[in-house]
């Protein structure tokens, strides 16, 4: 039996890869590590291949023609065999000890029935370039080592979202939830965190440092300029994380609030990188991105509007926009980790 499923989804990959899947196989046994290439057109491929071939009871190398990140984690889903699932990127790796305490736990509730939807697990940020790493934890949002629901959480602070780097859910959750991301798009990851959760009813935080987000390269996607480069796709995915905010029929105001704040901090990134652009038309896509999540929900639009920070990357007039632009640099001197 397979515990955990890590997806890596790999494109052009062959200076970052081998470590990510090194640290996976201090799993042992109990993993399954699906390495997904994405019509890489280096030495991925054959890497993904010798992997396979050395571990061929845990590593399986899956070819596919490009399909962007949200098609490489859609593949790996498919061919999941894990009780549990976790993307893993191809430049990021796991702590060994976290990894190790992780499966443990997994083990321990398997063995005595306990039911887990979701697993939270802290996430640093290692910068190599500037030799600094910033750990962002959820010690004061949910209790630590223990199962619990919506209800039992606190607040979430304010650079604490359920990522994709801090989740690892039960593959049938998935499954359940339907998601499928948007091929050929960044900025998925959101999507992928949040249209399960209404689905979640059980979690569990570890306290571990568990996911090594690896950041600093001038092409990442979260890079300002590639970000802005690609504005049409960070639209798409927050008018599709605002759409998951209807599929919620999970009694918990908690997880209602969470998900408001998710859509929130979406609009709020798309808001103030169109108006670094600071073009006529990208000011209409600010407006058009705001009407679409009126559409979608009305109560929402103006819960987000009036009690939320996204509400100060759309105020009004020429005015408002300059405030918008100098709180972002403001706080981005504030947060020195990226």
């Amino acid at each position: 039996m397979k515990y955990l499923t890590f997806a890596i989804p790999s494109y052009n990959s062959e200076d970052y890869l081998q470590r990510c899947v090194d640290s996976l196989l201090k799993g042992g046994d109990g993993v399954e590590i699906l390495i997904v290439d994405d019509g890489s057109t280096d030495h991925t491929p054959a890497i993904a291949d010798d992997y396979a071939a050395k571990y061929p009871n845990i590593v399986k190398a899956i070819h596919q023609k490009n399909a962007g990140h949200g098609g490489a984690v859609n593949n790996g889903l498919a061919h999941a065999t894990g009780k549990y699932f976790k993307v893993v990127d191809s430049d990021d790796w796991l702590d060994e000890k976290a990894l190790k305490s992780v499966l443990a736990h997994i083990k321990d509730w398997d063995k005595h029935g306990q039911n887990v939807d979701m697993l939270v697990c802290n996430y640093v940020y290692e910068n190599h370039y500037q030799h600094k790493s910033f750990v962002v934890n959820y010690r004061h949002v949910f209790p630590n080592d223990q199962i619990c629901g919506w209800d039992d959480t606190k607040r979430f602070g304010v650079t604490q979202y359920l990522i994709m780097h801090s989740l690892i859910f039960k593959t049938a959750i998935l499954r359940r939830s339907g998601v499928k991301l948007p091929e050929h798009t960044f900025y998925v990851d959101n999507l992928f965190a949040d249209q399960p959760l209404p689905l979640v009813h059980k979690i569990c935080y570890l306290d571990l440092d568990l996911y090594r987000y690896f950041i600093g390269r001038a092409d990442q996607s979260i890079n300002e300029d590639v970000m802005i480069s690609r504005i049409d796709q960070q639209i798409r995915v927050t008018k599709l994380v605002a759409d998951c905010t209807q599929h919620n029929d999970n009694p918990s105001s908690k997880l209602r609030t969470y998900l408001d704040r998710s859509v929130s901090v979406m609009l709020a990134v798309s808001s103030v990188h169109l108006l670094l652009m600071g073009t006529d038309e990208a000011l209409a896509k600010r407006h058009a991105m705001w009407q679409y999540v009126k559409t979608v929900d009305k109560h929402l639009y103006w819960r987000l509007r009036l009690h939320s920070v996204s509400a100060w990357t759309y105020l009004p007039t020429r005015l408002g926009r300059f405030l918008t632009v100098t709180g972002y640099r403001a706080s981005r001197l504030l947060v020195k980790f990226q």
